[in-house]
């Protein structure tokens, strides 16, 4: 299983979105209004936090074999609000139901290993009750005209909060990573 620099970025590039870039937009301003020359330096913000490959690694290879599996590697403050990240493991004979989460979290999916046809969007149907201990929305047998698609290791797609999401069908056991920006405030800190 091997980590990529792009998995960063994408973090790093929605994190940016979400929260704005407000030095960015007042030093624009201040540039616009004022004769005065940019400043060279700048201090502030928060520490980073670090997630290596070979914890990623580690912490899915840890992961129960016989179900799917959704868990927080790292949920951090970023000033504001909240950013997680998780790693899943799901087997090959569970692909799992059709769900659309009751939040406005977006999930970003980076595949790691294995492959397997995920379906967006569209309705869900054959609705029922969430298993317990399962994030609570919408779940079904399918969804109907939605779009779909085959991703492999090192796809990345990006899930809208309350967008339906199901995998139709896996190749193989699938490892991958959500990372998830929480605006609401509501992932525990891990």
């Amino acid at each position: 299983m091997r980590l990529s620099l792009r998995a960063l970025v994408v973090v790093a590039s929605f994190t940016s979105l979400l929260s704005g870039s407000r030095a960015d937009a007042q030093t624009s301003a201040g540039r616009a209004g004022s004769p005065s020359a940019p400043s060279t330096t700048y201090q502030g913000g928060m520490p980073a936090t670090d997630v290596s490959a070979a914890a990623v690694k580690a912490f899915i290879d840890g992961l129960p074999k016989d179900a799917i599996t959704d868990a927080p590697i790292r949920a951090v403050d970023v000033g504001g609000y909240r950013v997680g990240v998780f790693g899943v493991f799901r087997p090959k004979n569970l692909p799992g139901d059709a769900i659309a989460h009751e939040t406005r979290t977006t999930e970003i999916y980076y595949m790691l290993e294995g492959g397997g046809t995920l379906v967006t969007g569209g309705t869900i149907t054959g609705i029922k009750a969430p298993p317990a201990g399962r994030a609570p929305g919408p779940r079904g047998d399918k969804i109907e005209g939605g779009v779909s698609r085959h991703v492999v290791p090192g796809d990345i797609i990006i899930i809208p909060g309350r967008t339906p999401h199901w995998w139709s069908s896996l190749d193989s056991d699938i490892r991958y990573l959500i990372f998830r920006p929480d605006p609401d405030g509501r992932m525990t800190l891990k």
